[in-house]
């Protein structure tokens, strides 16, 4: 009797047992079931789907770090190209000038290189004496016992030669006279005679007329239906051009070869006589302004 009583509470128990198991595991199925859909029981989370989602996190990041990298990489890459190409053609550029000077060097004669080496030691020359002349003005007022006569007198004496350079007064002295008849293969153009007033000026010309125009540094020539104009008057051929300087470097800057002056013989046709002279004058004097707003500093 006792055994059989033993029998069943044993049978009762393996039954409770069992059907814990069956719960629990029902349980978990529900768990997952929620975990897996958007609403529902709150989801679980687990070691297993925090490391997923962390892998899948660090993957997104480290390609955007390298797509960053490449971008740099890319745009260093595209700007070291550009300075290449940049500084190949400067390169290119400064050898294209110097050969092409070289080249103008070497098709001139000893004679015309003297000539050009005299015309730049002539403009350092002239440029040595300015700064002399300043010079010795700061000396004689720094020196002088009444310091604001010196000031006057050496700002007289500026204003004098103001006046000539501006061409507010006639001026004489050595220099050439230019004589250019109309060309026979095409008319004289107002290029080529600015051009020569250029060549005069580099080569030490102070004061400079052309037919009856004063040249200063407003002075213009231009080409118009009726012949050439400068300043607002007509210039009628032939062309006598006045230049106040050093006659034999005015001189050599006409007739120097492939020069303005051979410019005017092979491509116009025209006449082209330089005559030097001791005593060069100029009579025009330059259109005067009246000034509006402007006043002059006491």
């Amino acid at each position: 009797m006792v055994r059989k009583k033993l029998q069943r509470i044993r049978k009762e128990s393996e039954s409770s047992i069992k059907n814990s198991k069956v719960t629990s595991e029902e349980v978990a199925i529900k768990h997952t079931v929620a975990d897996d859909t958007q609403t529902g029981i709150f989801p679980q989370i687990t070691p297993e789907r925090i490391s997923q989602r962390a892998d899948r996190a660090i993957h997104t990041w480290s390609d955007f770090v390298q797509t960053l990298r490449h971008s740099r990489h890319t745009k260093s890459f595209i700007s070291s190209i550009v300075l290449v190409i940049l500084g190949a053609l400067l390169g290119y550029g400064f050898m294209a000038q110097q050969r092409i000077t070289d080249t103008s060097y070497a098709a001139l004669s000893e004679s015309e290189l003297v000539t050009l080496l005299d015309e730049t030691n002539n403009q350092i020359s002239r440029l040595e004496t300015q700064r002399s002349q300043l010079n010795q003005q700061l000396s004689s007022i720094q020196t002088a016992a009444d310091k604001q006569q010196e000031i006057e007198r050496v700002a007289q004496e500026n204003r004098d030669a103001n006046d000539i350079i501006s061409g507010r007064v006639p001026a004489y002295g050595q220099g050439v006279e230019i004589t250019i008849s109309q060309g026979s293969k095409r008319d004289i153009s107002a290029a080529i005679l600015f051009t020569l007033i250029e060549e005069l000026r580099n080569a030490g010309a102070e004061v400079i007329q052309i037919g009856d125009v004063r040249v200063i540094t407003s002075t213009y020539v231009i080409d118009t239906s009726s012949g050439l104009m400068s300043d607002g008057k007509y210039l009628e051929s032939p062309y006598l051009i006045k230049a106040i300087g050093d006659k034999s470097n005015l001189q050599n800057a006409v007739d120097i070869s492939g020069g303005v002056g051979s410019s005017l013989r092979v491509n116009y046709g025209a006449r082209v006589s330089v005559r030097q002279s001791n005593d060069v004058e100029i009579t025009a004097v330059a259109n005067t302004f009246e000034y509006k707003y402007t006043q002059t500093v006491e």
